[in-house]
């Protein structure tokens, strides 16, 4: 077997794995959203989505980065067993010291951020109540952290789904017995899940413990450190435009226009964008040990790359052929306010497969301060473009400028990794990413047809272009046949 055609394979296993798993919790998400959609409505998604983004905020300033950085120490160590267990034992007290410290930093703050997200103090005991979440949060990346690091799929597959389907069944009953009431609890409750399942099966991968002073935790972890402060820093700016954002709609127009935004945003990133989660867990630990070789960097992004592109494309033309149906069953009728924007915004799901695996080589090689500049900077134009956005065309503005800000991110980045680290994409990926594009934008033009049966003839034959293309595509470089036969052995 040609090292291409096991590398396309080892993508498309571990996609397949997490895909599986995804697919999984978002039929979870699903049941969940449909619950929160049916007793609370639209509004009580915009409360959650604000809780949610706040807590996010104040663990991104705290959390220092572990979950990233964490995952390239360990898997650079994974072959060395008593390397291994150093630096396991050094990511293990560093979460718990920074979990503590977002925990007490969300008690301290409860009243000022209750004032500045709703505008008054009547929130901050839900804010006191949720700071164990950043606790809970924060452990759980830790047992992630070593199961991704040391390629331990499966147990990490199942950690996602127990803790998935456990934080349903508590989540579920709550609403529907408690209504808006049941919303702290059921985020507390299944945070402290989702960490006691990772644990457990981080219990299940057998690593010495050393014991460490904290002198030697912080001598020996100051690059790991330094690396996931300045991404805890990134992860920060993402997370305070996305809340400035749901703020200023918030205090421009509506609650419900909050929730509208996060049901819309909760499509794309969660749900089509679960494509992106599902390869970044092999994916990130891949390309950190391969970092120093800029042969071997292209060839990874390229097949990376490729393969998001095809997978992303036929989810793409199906969604925007049937975006109202979709909407419907994620939701209910009361959110088809968001179809335009989630239409715009799927658009950029496919340049986001591009520069997402690009974004990837600045974290691989630790390329810190590159990293935190380029953050600033994709994070201030994305809050300048989605509030200018919003103001002049509403929901479907968000949806454009989403699009708008991936063509941007992408040309940024093809400029910084070209000129820093000689890295670049053949004719042949430029070919086939137009070919992709080309078949998603035209899908798009075809909805605004007014004569609908000529419009679903059209979307029908464009839906099997797309899934005939990506899989030939796909078959030329896994060979179906022989990959299954594989697997089955």
């Amino acid at each position: 077997m040609t090292d291409a055609k096991s590398s396309y394979r080892q993508i498309i296993k571990s996609t397949s794995i997490f895909g599986s798993v995804q697919v999984f919790t978002i039929i979870i998400s699903l049941i969940k959203s449909k619950v929160i959609a049916i007793v609370i409505g639209p509004a009580g998604i915009g409360l959650i989505g604000l809780f949610n983004t706040t807590i996010n905020l104040v663990g991104s300033f705290t959390n220092a980065g572990l979950e990233t950085s964490g995952v390239k120490a360990i898997s650079t160590v994974s072959h060395d067993s008593t390397l291994l267990a150093r630096e396991v034992s050094i990511v293990n007290r560093l979460v718990w010291i920074s979990g503590f410290l977002g925990l007490i930093t969300l008690m301290i703050f409860s009243p000022l951020l209750s004032q500045f997200t709703f505008g008054n103090t009547d929130h901050t005991l839900s804010f006191v109540l949720l700071s164990a979440t950043l606790l809970f949060k924060q452990l759980t990346s830790g047992s992630i952290v070593v199961l991704q690091g040391l390629s331990k799929l499966k147990y990490l597959a199942k950690a996602n789904i127990y803790g998935n389907l456990f934080g349903l069944l508590i989540a579920v009953p709550l609403y529907y017995f408690f209504g808006i009431d049941g919303i702290i609890p059921s985020i507390v409750l299944s945070s402290l899940l989702a960490m006691t399942i990772a644990f457990l099966y981080k219990q299940k991968v057998k690593i010495a413990t050393v014991k460490l002073t904290n002198k030697e935790v912080f001598t020996e972890g100051k690059q790991l450190i330094l690396l996931g402060f300045s991404l805890s820093i990134i992860g920060l700016l993402t997370t305070l435009s996305s809340y400035l954002l749901q703020v200023f709609i918030s205090n421009y127009s509506t609650v419900t226009e909050v929730g509208f935004y996060t049901a819309g945003f909760t499509i794309l990133n969660a749900y089509v964008g679960v494509i992106f989660t599902a390869m970044a867990t092999d994916y990130y630990p891949r390309l950190a040990k391969v970092c120093t070789d800029t042969i071997l960097v292209r060839k990874l992004v390229k097949e990376q790359s490729e393969i998001g592109v095809l997978l992303l494309t036929p989810i793409i033309v199906l969604f925007l052929a049937f975006a109202p149906n979709v909407i419907r069953i994620l939701y209910s009728e009361e959110f088809l306010p968001i179809v335009p924007l989630v239409c715009w915004g799927i658009l950029g799901m496919i340049i986001k497969a591009v520069s997402w695996s690009m974004g990837y080589i600045l974290i691989a090689k630790g390329d810190s301060k590159i990293f935190v500049k380029t953050s600033i900077g994709f994070n201030s134009v994305f809050l300048i473009i989605n509030v200018l956005g919003y103001c002049y065309f509403g929901l479907e503005g968000l949806g454009i400028t989403f699009l708008m800000n991936y063509i941007i991110h992408f040309l940024v980045l093809k400029i910084i990794v070209s000129k820093r680290y000689d890295f670049a994409f053949d004719n042949e990926f430029y070919k086939l990413f137009g070919y992709c594009s080309g078949i998603c934008i035209i899908t798009f033009l075809c909805l605004s047809i007014d004569f609908v049966l000529l419009k679903y003839i059209l979307l029908s034959i464009l839906i099997l272009i797309s899934l005939c293309f990506s899989w030939i595509q796909l078959n030329r470089r896994l060979h179906f046949k022989d990959f299954i036969s594989r697997n089955n052995k």
